[in-house]
């Protein structure tokens, strides 16, 4: 059995964005007297085993991973380069020091030459003993690639999130599509049968760089997995609209869900 914890479910801003009448939050449509449209930058954690997963490092996952009660990783999976998916990276110091050693870093050379540029001395060569600074090591991959982070057994496919591509991946039963826009035939293939996807789903209106939430339900009419959850949602996805109006075995996510699928 795999576990999968969503870290957090919102998109690039958060839930409540910055802002508001009164400075406190600008949260759309959303309820605030509502605890689950409380939402911080996207990222999961995969377990089996013993063994740990992290996709992405956002700015949110100090708080995410205390809140979550995981206090160690075994390697990391970057989908992409982009500012909410990276820039907790320095907080990943602490998680070299509890594991005793670099925690490598899957991604594409694109994304991990991004993260790198911005990163530089994550990537220098470790120095022990002690982790003053976060240390990784690139483990560059290519978008359709069979890998194995940690043990895991995970396709790869790539996704058009508009300006980048990104990474999708599936590991047993379970899927995971954050930050696209448009899914291909080889997305389609790989994700077929699978049980449980989550998937993102910024807002219901047209994005450039998002799939609107119509085009998802489309998606999700033609994979049909039992289960299928809704994360990286902006200010326009109020959770209880979204429980009122959605199909069934369909869901909204919300910050420290945890889900159980079938290895």
């Amino acid at each position: 059995m795999i576990r999968i914890t969503l870290l957090g479910t919102g998109g690039s801003a958060g839930v409540p964005m910055i802002g508001g009448e009164d400075g406190a939050g600008d949260w759309g449509v959303c309820d605030p007297a509502e605890p689950r449209n409380r939402r911080t930058r996207t990222s999961i954690v995969v377990e089996q085993d013993g063994r740990r997963l992290l996709v992405d490092t956002g700015p949110d996952m100090r708080s995410q991973l205390l809140a979550a009660g995981i206090g160690r990783v075994d390697a990391i999976l970057y989908t992409h380069a982009h500012a909410d998916h990276i820039t907790g990276l320095d907080d990943v110091r602490i998680l070299n020091r509890i594991a005793g050693r670099p925690l490598q870093a899957f991604g594409t050379a694109a994304t991990l030459d991004d993260i790198a540029t911005r990163f530089a001395y994550a990537f220098r060569p470790w120095r022990p003993p002690g982790f003053y600074r976060p240390v990784m090591e690139k483990v560059e991959v290519a978008a359709d690639a069979e890998i194995s982070p940690a043990g895991f057994p995970v396709r790869l496919f790539a996704q058009d999130h508009g300006m980048v591509t990104t990474l999708g991946l599936r590991i047993g039963g379970f899927g995971y599509s954050t930050d696209v826009v448009r899914l291909d035939e080889r997305a389609f293939e790989v994700l077929e049968g699978v049980d449980t996807w989550v998937v993102g789903c910024f807002q219901r209106q047209p994005h450039n760089t998002h799939a609107k939430l119509d085009e998802v339900l489309r998606w999700v009419d033609r994979l049909r997995p039992r289960r299928a959850i809704l994360t990286h949602m902006g200010t326009d996805m109020d959770w209880a609209w979204l429980a009122a109006n959605l199909p069934d075995g369909v869901e909204a996510g919300a910050d420290g869900m945890v889900l159980e699928v079938a290895g």
